[in-house]
């Protein structure tokens, strides 16, 4: 239990939260592991249970808007990694992605045994080149590739996503339980269900007695707005603390829902998720999150990449949005269709309906 495990994950949030499985199996059998993640990943390492240090960099193959690869920058990584002292090494991607180009700076590093999933010949990059077939849910294709290396799970680990416990006490921001969370925003726009239909979605809910909260992040604080309605808005940000929010007396229909865009750390959107009767996201990392606090999500799912692989994985989950659509498997970063067909005609009625089948099924 001495040995020194990184394991490097460097895209975002929802990815980093999907190798949980992994980096438990992994944390299992060494007695210290590091995470080199993205700065999109960062917060969702420091929840992940296994992780004694995370280390961060923005890798330029990685990266959606990536610097100007430097000769300096790589040498301080370089001497960064080697630094730590480790043993071995895991480079998880996603299919698409090519482990080869962090396993080359982990060679330079003199990490002594790297192990990665890889199509691509790699030479002397790799000591553990797995391969498995493509069409298999992350947080098993990442798991897998710790099997392989010889760390099976604990006895007892259940093999899904999990946060680190306790998460923060959010009710300040969110009233009791139930509720439902809506969460409009995405990481790429061809995935985001349309701004008009969120809103569409929150005055449905809210019209059928749902307390609907709206989550986002510091940058979609105009959006969450917008989703929530301008009454239910938190002017001031002065928050919910000490308001009963349990009853019908206060006229929820009439204040709209509850916009928290850019008032929650990620620990702290965890425990909102959390207290969730369900929740309303695209494929983004809040659906992960929502998995790792075990709560049912409903998905609104655009087909540019492929949901076997992508939902939220081990709860309950409603799939909606034409599958077949022709941006089906193109993994487009801006819709290439236009007017967003596959999901611009899911309706803010059917996410409703969505909502409270899960509910019911989850309470039977």
């Amino acid at each position: 239990m001495t040995r020194r495990a990184l394991i490097v994950r460097l895209d975002n949030a929802g990815d980093v939260l999907l190798t949980g499985p992994a980096v438990r199996a992994i944390a299992a059998h060494c007695g210290y592991v590091a995470l080199l993640a993205g700065p999109h990943g960062e917060a969702a390492a420091r929840l992940l249970p296994g992780v004694d240090e995370t280390l961060v960099w923005r890798a330029p193959w990685v990266d959606l808007e990536p610097a100007p690869v430097r000769r300096d920058d790589i040498s301080a990584l370089v001497e960064r990694l080697a630094g730590g002292r480790f043993d071995l090494a895991f480079v998880l991607t996603s299919f698409h992605q090519s482990p080869l180009p962090t396993a080359l700076v982990l060679r330079l590093a003199g990490v002594p045994w790297i192990g990665a999933i890889s199509t691509d010949y790699p030479g002397a990059l790799l000591d553990l080149r797995h391969r498995l077939d493509d069409d298999v849910p992350e947080a098993e294709r990442g798991l897998s590739l710790a099997v392989a290396a010889g760390f099976a799970p604990e006895p007892g680990d259940d093999g899904l996503l999990a946060v680190r416990r306790p998460l923060p006490d959010t009710r300040r921001l969110t009233g009791d339980a139930p509720y439902v969370v809506v969460h409009p925003g995405t990481s790429a726009p061809a995935r985001q269900w349309p701004e008009r239909r969120c809103a569409e979605a929150v005055r449905e809910l809210v019209a059928r007695g749902w307390r609907t909260v709206v989550t986002g992040g510091p940058s979609e604080r105009e959006l969450t707005a917008r989703v929530a309605g301008h009454a239910g808005t938190l002017l001031g940000g002065a928050g919910l603390a000490g308001t009963d929010l349990g009853g019908t007396d206060l006229g929820w229909t009439d204040l709209g829902g509850v916009d928290l865009g850019g008032r929650t750390s990620m620990a702290e959107l965890a425990g909102v998720l959390a207290g969730a009767a369900a929740v309303v996201v695209g494929n983004t990392g809040p659906a992960h999150l929502a998995a790792a606090v075990r709560t049912p999500v409903v998905l609104l799912f655009a087909p540019v990449v492929p949901a076997a692989r992508w939902a939220p994985y081990g709860v309950p989950y409603v799939l909606l949005g034409d599958q077949s659509a022709a941006c089906r498997g193109t993994r487009a970063y801006t819709c290439p269709v236009e007017g967003h067909p596959c999901l611009s005609s899911v309706t803010g009625t059917e996410v409703a309906d969505a909502v409270e089948k899960l509910v019911v099924e989850a309470a039977s």
